[in-house]
């Protein structure tokens, strides 16, 4: 146990801030892996954290493989942009699963100029089909307002 960082039980490893150390976890072929590259999101750079949250994408544990998707959403988040491998990871995943959340990050919390072409294509995507949703849901909610008037006033 280094600094509090407890490999056995995860706690702690949200503080983790030492790429050294997390690589030296990944060697022993620690099982929280996943837990502690969130922690290096946020508290590294995006230079020293990214090949480290796209070697915790590949890892055999789906659950740590998700917290990895989640570390890409936050390290999305705080630095309003992504590195390329984590850019690629993220599409390679696609917008079901486990990336969905992390990709939506991107496309909220990066600046659309920064955005590669598949990520430019997407945020259009989900920006029209996000403004049809409203529209049919209004329309439903109006439908639905209007029912119940006119059933009101039969009764």
């Amino acid at each position: 146990m280094s600094r509090g960082w407890d490999w056995e039980s995860g706690e702690g490893l949200l503080r983790l801030d030492d790429p050294g150390e997390w690589d030296l976890a990944f060697e022993r072929g620690e099982a929280r892996l996943g837990t502690a590259v969130i922690g290096l999101a946020f508290h590294c750079s995006l230079a020293e954290a990214s090949p480290r949250i796209a070697r915790a994408m590949r890892l055999p544990d789906a659950a740590q493989r998700g917290f990895a998707f989640t570390a890409a959403g936050h390290a999305a988040r705080l630095n309003g942009e992504l590195t390329p491998e984590l850019y690629a990871a993220l599409r390679a995943e696609g917008p079901r699963g486990v990336a969905e959340h992390p990709i939506r990050d991107t496309l909220t919390f990066v600046p659309f100029r920064k955005l590669p072409p598949w990520f430019k294509r997407r945020w259009v995507y989900v920006a029209v089909r996000d403004r049809l949703e409203a529209w049919w849901l209004r329309c439903v909610y109006a439908v639905g307002d209007a029912w119940r008037a006119v059933r009101g006033h039969n009764s």
